[in-house]
């Protein structure tokens, strides 16, 4: 079944809340592949992380409308052409020719470029690590963005002794990646991606103790341990290199509750005071959107299994979340893809993007 806000989009036009200012500039976005960039997008800054084109990224559809990206080079291509200031991008498997055409391509483009690289597990894999860093530095970027854990933390360890196993890795990986940042004078920027609270990231932070280490802030992944999201953006703003924007829409289920990425500005986040609190401390910080298209995710905290690892909330922290969660039910379904064909993903997707952009002109002047 086709999502009710779909049709417009795929034929070319818009008529959602009038969202990019009339049909026509709607249609006039989507109707190429690499569309002009209108006048009332020009003065967007706001950048886009990969992972918001999770559909669109190396996609194996042939859609006209939506050409998958193949490159960092087509994704900052399209990017600017919806008024996007910059990407962050996975770096591997980069070559040096590559990495010259992605600087290239920046440099044409006027973007910012932050890369997303893995953490080298052991030793042996520094080398590896090394060369993207230099890569990704020659290509522009100042910044990498990383990540310690794949999954989430309440589904992948099923004890406290598999978590601090996991813990000490990952806080080896960092330490093993200090002395490469350093000598190449780059950033390194841990997000807390489902895997720490703020608390413990920012106790890793300080312990690392170096310049050159500190935080991708996600506005919104926390929400799924239960932590107000203001709470912990105030807690890593001062830590942040560079961010991942979303809101999140909440809806109660039978275990817990259901989180989604929604446009911004229709969630629990204040996006306004988060802006204003990581340029604070950071007035050279990039606000890059991660809006992922996706099923809503299931947040089982009524089940004991879910608390396994944690103990960083008292009995009253959690009231007062699930009476904030509980008031702030998200009015309509959240986004989900179940149903849509790959077109229709595709074009929901964008659209979701194209609604943050604009949302961030508007009300967040980046």
């Amino acid at each position: 079944m086709a999502h009710k806000n779909l049709p417009g989009i795929l034929e070319g036009k818009i008529d959602r809340r009038g969202f990019l200012g009339s049909a026509g500039k709607g249609a006039m976005v989507l109707a190429m592949p690499f569309p002009v960039l209108p006048d009332f997008l020009k003065n967007a800054s706001m950048g886009i992380v990969v992972h918001s084109y999770a559909s669109r990224w190396h996609s194996k559809s042939e859609s006209e409308k939506f050409p998958a990206f193949t490159d960092a080079v087509s994704l900052m291509e399209h990017c600017k052409s919806i008024g996007a200031g910059g990407v962050q991008v996975t770096v591997a498997g980069w070559s040096q020719d590559f990495g010259n055409k992605v600087r290239a391509k920046r440099e044409e483009l006027d973007m910012y470029l932050e890369g997303s690289i893995g953490l080298p597990q052991d030793p042996g894999n520094v080398p590896d690590f090394e060369r993207e860093v230099i890569i990704a530095r020659e290509a522009g970027a100042s910044i990498l963005r990383t990540a310690c854990l794949s999954g989430r933390r309440y589904t992948n360890f099923m004890s406290k002794e598999d978590f601090l196993t996991f813990k000490k890795k990952a806080i080896k990986s960092m330490e093993l990646a200090e002395p490469i940042m350093q000598k190449h004078k780059m950033k390194l920027a841990v997000e807390n991606h489902k895997d720490w609270t703020a608390q413990e990231l920012k106790q890793i932070i300080q312990s690392i103790g170096s310049e050159w280490v500190g935080v991708t802030l996600d506005f919104g992944n926390n929400v799924s341990f239960m932590e107000n999201p203001m709470e912990v953006i105030e807690t890593l703003a001062p830590y942040a290199f560079s961010t991942h924007v979303k809101d999140m829409g909440v809806k109660n289920y039978e275990d817990g509750f259901l989180l989604s990425e929604v446009p911004l500005g229709e969630g629990i986040v204040d996006l306004k005071s988060a802006v204003a609190l990581c340029k604070k401390h950071n007035p050279k910080i990039n606000f890059s959107l991660e809006m992922i298209t996706r099923d809503p995710l299931e947040i089982p905290c009524m089940k004991d299994s879910y608390w396994t690892t944690f103990d960083h909330l008292s009995g009253l922290d959690v009231y007062k979340m699930d009476r904030m969660l509980g008031e702030n039910q998200f009015k309509r379904e959240l986004p989900k893809v179940t149903g849509l064909t790959q077109e229709e993903r595709l074009a929901f997707e964008e659209q979701n993007i194209l609604e943050c952009i604009n949302y961030s002109r508007k009300s967040l002047k980046l």
